[in-house]
């Protein structure tokens, strides 16, 4: 990086403070954490996208298609069960949330089934997602200083520092607006590295005629994911669809973009979009990585300097190595941007947990200007804990990306599986719904330690069946007391008819394209 870089850098994190400044009048919960509910489509799908496809996408989803043993463009299949879950949480799951008026998607909980279900699963929801923002932030400081020869403690400094500002000035406005501005840049950088690695290998044809074939194979039909095998089809369905409606809407970082919306239509066709624009920009990320695996293959000099154990550098590598200077700090500021992008939601969200969660122990009430102010104190305060825990970021999974997914697998099934028992069952009760969660989620962890053949995204559709039936099982054997949520008989399971005609044609037609990319490539 020279002098014109870091000015782009110094440039782009000088207007994010700027954005939290102008977004500074907040007045009461609702605009701090909601955005007023005054927010649109377009900011808040992509504010919603930004979040998920965050630097770990943008550095770890080329490595795995391009580098990684046993990865290539199956990495696609990962997509195939977002229209599906996202029809899901249309029907079912956020009408309920969206009408009964909650900050926090936990008080929702609470009102169904009581404090202890409440604070249980926002004691997950607060450990999980803090502990797993500190490993992206890890992960992209790493890179910046191994890679760029940026300093690891700065780089996680300034992440930190700038992202808390903005966050705490502005509110859940400032997250969303500076998501979309993020996501736009993730975009280009993505485009901007796939037209360079393209020229240097010297051209479509030359791509073609060299690509992986064994890289090529998006459907694993024939792979159960029980014996060792990763990224089977029916694993990557069944365990995508828990894994990603539990975290689109039962997820407070994500559930409370939806909860934004200026209304229900809103909500829906934030869920439309998500389920159509998702795989679209998860292809160009694949076709990229398969792009400069290829070019890795031609080029030995620049092969031998991606560490084997480390693909990830893959991605930031190449932009120094092959991009000319102004392009190199745009795309420092993409890595960066997707970076603040996931810190800012989770610290906004967190925030907005833990101050509902606090008011609700101990009784207490803050008048409107109060309840600002000890909500950014609370933001500070979350902030600080990611970056201390980014610090001492460690090694789970051979890529990053995996291993953030791996993390969230333990807990999205059995939180989701809460949500499910809250809104469609009304007679299971508080005792149900609290030995399902940890059942579901002792379950997985064991899992995790004890049987290791079993693919991890399996995870998630087991805890969530443990959760539910042990919960169903116990609510019949004891009988407890049945309380009944805001939100949920009005209207919820209610098919919108076009909606559900196009997601569900888009999950048949991302099996087709799966099926054919073996054939475009070849």
């Amino acid at each position: 990086m020279n002098n014109f870089d870091f000015a782009i850098v110094i440039g782009y994190l000088g207007l994010l403070l700027g954005l939290g400044y102008f977004f500074k009048e907040q007045n009461s919960k609702k605009d701090y954490f909601l955005g007023g509910r005054q927010l649109g489509t377009f900011p808040l799908t992509l504010s919603t996208m930004a979040t998920q496809l965050s630097a770990i996408s943008f550095i770890s989803a080329p490595a795995f298609v391009g580098l990684r043993e046993g990865g290539g463009m199956v990495w696609l299949s990962y997509e195939f069960a977002v229209p599906i879950a996202m029809l899901f949480l249309m029907v079912y799951i956020l009408p309920a949330l969206y009408r009964s008026g909650v900050v926090s998607i936990y008080d929702f909980l609470e009102r169904r089934f009581g404090k202890s279900t409440r604070f249980l699963i926002s004691a997950v929801f607060l450990v999980s997602r803090s502990f797993g923002t500190g490993i992206t932030i890890y992960a992209t400081a790493l890179v910046l200083n191994s890679v760029m020869g940026i300093d690891f403690m700065a780089a996680i400094g300034v992440i930190g520092v700038v992202t808390i500002i903005y966050s705490l000035q502005g509110g859940m406005k400032a997250v969303v607006y500076s998501d979309t501005i993020q996501m736009i840049l993730i975009f280009f950088g993505v485009i901007t590295i796939g037209i360079f690695a393209i020229n240097n290998i010297g051209g479509i044809d030359v791509f073609l005629s060299n690509v992986d074939e064994e890289r090529l194979t998006v459907l694993r039909a024939g792979s159960f994911g029980f014996s060792g095998d990763e990224w089977g089809l029916l694993p990557m369905i069944f365990g995508g669809f828990v894994l990603y409606a539990s975290y689109y809407g039962c997820d407070q970082t994500q559930a409370q973009r939806t909860l934004s919306a200026k209304s229900e239509g809103t909500v829906r066709r934030i869920l439309l979009m998500n389920g159509l624009a998702r795989f679209p920009i998860v292809l160009m990320y694949c076709t990229t990585g398969l792009i400069l695996g290829t070019f890795v293959t031609l080029t030995p000099d620049f092969m031998a300097q991606i560490d084997p154990a480390r693909p990830d550098m893959l991605v930031p590598l190449f932009i120094v190595n092959y991009l000319p200077h102004g392009i190199i700090g745009i795309l420092v500021v993409a890595l960066l941007a997707a970076a603040m992008s996931s810190l800012s939601s989770v610290v906004n969200s967190l925030s907005a947990v833990s101050i509902e969660d606090y008011l609700r122990l101990t009784g207490k009430s803050l008048d409107p200007k109060r309840y600002v102010f000890w909500s950014r104190v609370s933001v500070f305060f979350w902030g600080l804990v990611i970056v201390i825990a980014s610090i001492y970021g460690g090694d789970i999974a051979p890529t990053v990306i995996e291993a953030i997914n791996k993390i969230g697998s333990v807990f999205y099934g059995p939180i989701l599986a809460t949500f499910i028992l809250a809104i469609l069952f009304k007679k299971v009760h508080s005792l149900g719904a609290n030995a399902g969660l940890l059942a579901g989620v002792g379950l997985n962890v064991y899992l995790w330690l004890g049987a290791p053949q079993i693919f991890w995204l399996w995870w998630n559709f087991i805890g969530c069946a443990v959760t539910i039936s042990v919960a169903l099982i116990i609510s019949v054997v004891r009988h407890g007391e049945l309380t009944e949520a805001p939100g949920q008989d009005q209207g919820v399971g209610h098919w919108y008819r076009n909606e559900t005609l196009v997601l569900l044609g888009a999950f048949a037609g991302m099996l087709v394209i799966g099926g054919l990319i073996p054939v475009i490539f070849a």
